[in-house]
């Protein structure tokens, strides 16, 4: 029975080393790895270069669908669909603006805690590897009073005050900013530290 693999070719141990094929007698495969060792391997321990880039694009396509699906579950979560009161949508995107030019990155932490709160909701909690960026798009595609309601929450603060303190000046917003920093501090500021994609 002629064998798929070939002198010179490569072959792919189960964990993903490679190995540059010698020879091929007998089912068996007699390889090389990098470092020059020789070893040799039962043929369906192995698998070709080809086999290996459609194993591994199958797994990255089935990654993706299960990461798109679960940024979908984000944004059907109950913290993007809860009612909001009558909030006024423009103080709500005053609001929101200002805390982020007085406390850059709040915004992008705001779209990760609620993210991974709504998959904790879920039952789908320690998903630590979530997109800030894919977060953030769900976060700004909400309306301005779903975000500033879910900002008051981590303010501590009833939202209709949270949205009516958009015409604080600076100094009073800086007290309210202490609020949050003493609940948050040092989780916002690991945020901050980590290279977030």
């Amino acid at each position: 029975m002629t064998s798929k693999f070939r002198r010179g070719g490569v072959a792919y141990d189960k964990q993903g080393r490679s190995y540059v094929v010698e020879d091929v007698e007998d089912g068996v495969v007699y390889c090389s790895a990098e470092n020059g060792v020789e070893t040799e391997f039962p043929e369906a321990q192995l698998v070709t270069e080809t086999e290996w880039r459609s194993r591994h694009v199958k797994s990255e396509a089935r990654q993706g669908a299960l990461g798109e699906r679960l940024y979908e579950r984000i944004k059907a979560s109950r913290f993007y669909l809860t009612p909001t009161g009558k909030l006024d949508p423009n103080g709500a995107q005053e609001v929101l603006a200002k805390v982020e030019r007085l406390m850059p990155g709040i915004l992008d932490f705001a779209a990760v805690i609620t993210a991974e709160r709504a998959l904790d909701a879920d039952g789908d909690a320690g998903q630590s590897d979530l997109s800030t960026a894919k977060c953030r798009e769900i976060f700004d595609a909400a309306r301005p009073e779903t975000r500033a309601f879910l900002m008051a929450g981590l303010f501590a603060t009833r939202p209709d005050v949270f949205v009516g303190a958009a015409k604080l000046g600076d100094n009073l917003w800086r007290a309210m900013l202490e609020k949050f920093t003493e609940t948050y501090g040092p989780e916002f500021d690991q945020f901050r530290r980590a290279k977030r994609k």
